[in-house]
C-alpha cells in the first residue's frame, strides 16, 4: 500500500511524497509504537528517552501516526479475570441465510450482546466465529439461550470452551 504523507525526518525537516507503510514504520516509530502498547500512558519525555530522541521529534511521530490511522485510540485495558469473567467460549454459528441483509442484521444483533468480546466473519466450514466471555458454564448457558440463539437466521452452533489462554495479546507485531 502506497501513502501520500508528510514525513517528519528526525532533524525536524519534512519530506512529502508517496511512501510504503515501510517507510512510515521506520526502527523508532516501531520503538514507540511498541512502548505505547506496554503503556499507553508513559509521558512523552519518558517515552523520547527510552527511544533515543527529544520530546517534540517524538510527539510528532505519535501525531503523524495518529493522523494516518496507526494509531486508532488509547484505552484502559480490564482484567476479565479480576471482574469474575473467568469462562471464554467460542461458539461456530452456521447461517442459515448468507445474503447481505440477513448478515448485516446478524452484525448488528451480536454487537448489542456484551458478552460477546470478538466476533469475526469465517470462510470455511461455518460463518461466524464468536469469542464470549462470561462467569462460569451456567451463565454462559444463558447467554446462549436468551441472547446468541435469538439471533436472526442461525442455523446452527457448535460451542468450544477454552481451558487456558496460551497467548494473549492485543496488539500485532509492528
Amino acid at each position: 500500500m502506497r501513502l501520500f504523507v508528510a514525513v517528519f525526518l528526525g532533524d525536524m525537516t519534512m519530506k512529502l511524497g508517496v511512501f510504503t507503510m515501510s517507510d512510515v514504520l521506520d526502527p523508532i516509530n516501531r520503538r514507540i509504537l511498541a512502548e505505547l502498547v506496554a503503556n499507553a500512558r508513559i509521558p512523552v519525555s519518558e517515552l523520547a528517552a527510552r527511544v533515543g530522541l527529544s520530546k517534540t521529534p517524538v510527539a510528532l511521530r505519535i501525531r503523524q501516526m495518529e493522523e494516518m490511522g496507526l494509531i486508532t485510540g488509547y484505552r484502559a485495558i480490564l482484567s476479565p479475570l479480576r471482574l469474575g469473567l473467568t469462562h471464554v467460549t467460542y461458539v461456530e454459528v452456521k447461517m442459515s441465510d448468507t445474503r447481505q441483509t440477513a448478515l448485516d442484521r446478524f452484525n448488528t444483533g451480536v454487537r448489542a450482546i456484551p458478552e460477546v468480546e470478538e466476533c469475526y466473519m469465517i470462510a470455511g466450514g461455518f460463518d461466524y466465529l464468536l469469542k464470549v466471555r462470561s462467569r462460569d458454564m451456567t451463565h454462559f448457558r444463558q447467554i446462549m439461550a436468551d441472547r446468541i440463539s435469538a439471533l436472526p437466521f442461525i442455523h446452527a452452533t457448535s460451542s468450544y470452551v477454552s481451558m487456558e489462554a496460551v497467548i494473549e495479546q492485543n496488539w500485532m507485531a509492528v
